[in-house]
């Protein structure tokens, strides 16, 4: 379906129909403006949205993508701030009947929000926590008429996460580390950690950051999850007495913003570390899956270079649709991607370099 103001190198537009869900959280949240992450089994996609604490679910009809349902993830298990604190989900991964979902585990700075002089400063002054946001766990994915569905409990397979408490666990495992340690109480979009990206294979969990960028360097966490009773996982020590392992990428000054896997390799997108916009690219680590050993990492390669549209239409997506095609959906979408029936969004579907 082609529109002459959105990217026509792209293989196609791909148009999502969502309707306004029963939910927990801010009544005036938009999903389809606030799009973080995607995953896609069969005729089922799942979608996130960074402003809420639940799942988004789009059904082929066999006419197009709709059919939304909304998942609040508190129906599942009790969240550390409730069932209405921002989770600011921004990774999903289906893997093996799973369902994986990172929260950013990023500390926030307040806003202005128009105020000026010394009330804008206080405001700005503000750096706050989401307990929600600490969240790193799994849902099993059942099947309801041919479609995957996310559930609390499917036979023996249970939803699990790393425990809650504090900050979480993935900060307390951090918080000594040479590297990552001196970045933990910095906010995100400020170069302090924030997890943007997951991605899956068996209990083997990489999470893309955002930031901190060490130098011109992107990071990679990988961890090697075990559930140590039921609903809940921890993860194993890998690297001495570490539970995971640091993966650094030359991404030219980039931060990763979301991880998808393509047989051994590891595909990386990219965006800005910091607020506001910047090029967005789609990376290649060449047999990134089989690399079981820290540091940093060569070979990386260019799969594709996303339009640049300035402030709008920032990739914070990406998601295998087909055997060719790879999704990318957008947070602040340009006026032609919400065009249309009221509740649409016109994603992207590209073809990448080997």
């Amino acid at each position: 379906m082609p529109d002459p103001d959105l990217p026509q190198t792209s293989a196609t537009h791909l148009r999502l129909s969502f309707h306004p869900p029963a939910r927990h959280g801010p009544a005036d949240v938009s999903v389809r403006k606030n799009l973080s992450a995607a995953a896609r089994v069969g005729d089922a996609l799942f979608l996130a949205c960074d402003e809420a604490a639940g799942l988004e679910r789009l059904t082929w009809t066999g006419a197009d993508w709709g059919d939304h349902r909304h998942f609040d993830l508190a129906d599942w298990m009790a969240l550390p701030g409730g069932p209405d604190g921002e989770m600011d989900i921004e990774g999903l991964c289906a893997d093996d009947g799973w369902l994986w979902i990172a929260g950013s585990q990023s500390l926030k700075r307040g806003h202005p929000r128009g105020a000026v002089g010394a009330a804008g400063m206080a405001r700005l002054a503000n750096v706050a926590w989401d307990a929600n946001r600490q969240f790193l766990g799994r849902v099993p994915l059942a099947q309801q008429g041919g479609v995957a569905l996310p559930v609390r409990r499917d036979g023996a397979r249970g939803a699990a996460h790393l425990a809650f408490g504090g900050r979480g666990k993935l900060r307390k495992w951090l918080r000594d580390d040479p590297l990552l340690g001196p970045f933990l109480n910095l906010p995100s979009k400020e170069n302090g950690l924030d997890v943007e990206g997951i991605a899956a294979q068996g209990n083997r969990v990489w999470l893309g950051l955002r930031g901190p960028v060490l130098r011109g360097f992107a990071v990679v966490i990988e961890m090697e999850m075990k559930e140590t009773r039921p609903g809940r996982l921890k993860a194993r020590r890998i690297d001495g007495r570490r539970r995971y392992r640091l993966h650094l990428l030359d991404l030219g000054g980039s931060g990763v913003r979301d991880l998808a896997i393509d047989g051994d390799d590891l595909l990386l997108l990219t965006g800005t570390p910091l607020a506001g916009d910047g090029q967005a690219r789609i990376y290649r680590w060449p047999g990134g899956c089989a690399v079981r050993s820290a540091g940093v990492q060569p070979g990386l390669r260019v799969a594709l270079d996303l339009p640049y549209r300035a402030a709008t239409d920032n990739p914070e997506g990406l998601a295998r649709w087909d055997a060719g095609h790879w999704l990318v959906v957008h947070d602040a979408p340009s006026a032609a991607r919400l065009a249309g029936a009221p509740a649409t969004f016109l994603a992207d579907l590209w073809q990448l370099s080997g």
